[in-house]
């Protein structure tokens, strides 16, 4: 190098040293501000933008859906605009919001125990119009079994049960409308023990048809819906499994962290059934798929277990009214996830994607008090009820159960081969379920209200519960979902080997939160740092003209 280039240099380094450190900190905040900004997928100047045009809930249906038509076009919150609030404005901050705080209702439920008849429990927590409208607790205040009320069943997401906060918001919302809601915990959450072989997972569907069958039985009167959020939505149509990229990945982790705390709760039964070393060393949820779930499911790999899971081939065969709601920016089950061209070749599915709202959030107003998906929701669920769609769907439905009926569709599980045939897997016959109520959630119960389901009972209403369930049932998700109908008690298959994916919402890992933490207070941080450096920087300015 001559030495005309290394004065120029030289003079170069001279003019960048004569340039206050402030400025320099102040380029490097800025441009970590960006980065966040588009990293954590702000979108407050956006909204302020889009604050005086509307950007209106994109709808996807069939030209010809009747359930549009008649129903989701009367919708006034659907044809509306969802804006979040100003202080949320990210779906990371929208989902940690959520899952930390979550501003839900307070109220009790009052609890029920179902006993499958491979021996495992599942906790069904109630909030009736009754409660909510006196602002009363009663706990012998049971629903009557001539109750023409609409009852809706929700089923829980990941991790989560009925103490959940989006739960919470549901349940009090569609209380107060003047229903009845029964949230069907999964095996092992709720404050329920696991007490078979038999663990929940993304690909088992066998507890909420027994449940919701067991409700039709009982409740033959009331109208009957069902809602299912996040993995929950799955259990009732199945979910493609997510695309990830790299903030994905940190959910997966905390995910997978979180996953590997539950297995921990029980130890005994996850040594005995899986590879715990592998659970152990689980760095994702495949990873702990590959060591737990595939080994207690029964399912010959990762990819067949995830092939069961699928969305695809459940959406084209959805007959009862659906309305899936699924935000654009989830940051779990993104967009990518959408069976977009399934929901819209279907005349009975309509598909809302509003742009923003994070995953199972959608908070809205300044003190983010609801949620828009639940009031969505609620408008939903009530002009459904009052629309003749439930009772034309009820002639259909009974027809196409009975028409095409096959033996894949009797066992909890199916396994699908490389050449794409499927077969039943764990098709035993049960011999009753047992249904035990309690007087108060998280209390000690007293085995005094046995109730049984006998198979010659099942069997007398077999043909009436088919038609029924396909005929009332409907259902709203957080990203999609669907009641496929329920099946007769008398064809329950309990798979004694089959894993709990999920973890217990009161005994969350600590990483969890350390994970979610970290992604959403680097604003936060980079403010603080830039407030400091101001001040050192003053003090130091300061010192240096008083030392000249």
């Amino acid at each position: 190098m001559d030495e005309s280039s290394l004065n120029a240099y030289k003079q170069l380094f001279h003019a960048l040293s004569l340039i206050p450190i402030s400025h320099y900190v102040l380029a490097f905040t800025l441009i970590w501000a960006l980065f966040l900004y588009n990293f954590l997928e702000i979108h407050f100047f956006q909204d302020l933008f889009c604050a005086l045009r509307s950007a209106p809930v994109a709808l996807t249906f069939h030209p010809s859906s009747h359930i549009y038509h008649g129903v989701v076009s009367k919708c006034r919150i659907l044809h509306g605009s969802y804006f979040a609030t100003p202080w949320l404005s990210s779906p990371h901050f929208q989902t940690a919001f959520l899952n930390f705080f979550g501003n839900p209702p307070v109220f009790s439920y009052k609890r029920q125990l179902f006993h499958a008849s491979d021996g495992g429990t599942i906790a069904l927590d109630w909030l009736t119009s009754s409660d909510v409208s006196r602002g009363t607790f009663e706990m012998n205040d049971a629903v009557s079994k001539d109750d023409t009320t609409p009852l809706v069943v929700v089923i829980p997401g990941l991790t989560s049960d009925s103490t959940s906060a989006y739960i919470k918001h549901l349940a009090f919302g569609m209380a107060k409308r003047g229903w009845n809601v029964v949230i069907s915990n999964h095996r092992g959450l709720g404050g329920v023990s696991i007490t078979s072989d038999c663990f929940y997972n993304a690909g088992w569907t066998e507890d909420i048809r027994i449940v919701i069958d067991y409700l039709h039985h009982h409740y033959p009167k009331a109208p009957l819906f069902a809602v299912g959020t996040s993995i929950g939505a799955n259990i009732l149509i199945g979910d493609r499994f997510i695309c990830r990229r790299l903030v994905q990945k940190l959910y997966d982790r905390a995910i997978a962290i979180g996953l590997q705390g539950y297995a921990k709760l029980h130890e005994p039964r996850y040594s005995r059934l899986a590879n715990w070393e592998g659970i152990k060393k689980s760095c994702s949820i495949r990873d702990f798929d590959n060591s737990a779930t595939c080994l207690v499911g029964k399912f010959e790999t990762v990819d067949t277990y995830y092939r069961h899971c699928s969305s695809s081939s459940y959406v084209q065969n959805v007959s009862v009214p659906l309305l899936c709601i699924s935000a654009l920016d989830d940051p779990i089950c993104t967009r990518e996830a959408i069976p977009w061209d399934e929901c819209r070749a279907n005349k009975n599915i309509v598909l809302a994607t509003p742009q923003h709202g994070g995953h199972l959030a959608f908070f809205e107003g300044i003190t983010a008090s609801s949620l828009w998906w639940v009031r969505a929701t609620d408008e939903f669920l009530g002009l459904l009820h009052t629309s003749p769609h439930m009772h034309v769907q009820k002639a259909e439905n009974s027809e196409l159960q009975l028409s095409v009926g096959s033996s894949t569709d009797q066992g909890p599980y199916v396994n699908i081969a490389e050449d794409g045939m499927v077969a039943t897997v764990g098709n035993e016959h049960a011999s009753k379920n047992v249904v035990e109520h309690l007087p108060g959630l998280g209390k000690i119960h007293n085995k005094e209200c046995d109730q049984m389901v006998s198979a010659t009972e099942q069997k007398q209403y077999l043909m009436e519960a088919k038609s029924d369930i396909a005929a009332n049932a409907a259902q709203v998700s957080g990203q999609c979902s669907n009641l496929q109908g329920a099946k007769s008690l008398d064809v329950i298959a309990p798979v004694k080997r089959c894993l709990n994916h999920l973890s217990r919402q009161n005994r969350k890992s600590m990483w969890v939160l350390a994970y979610i933490a970290i992604i959403t207070s680097w604003p936060i941080v980079g403010s603080a740092f830039r407030i400091f450096s101001r001040k050192k920087l003053g003090n130091v300015s300061l010192a240096t003209s008083h030392g000249r």
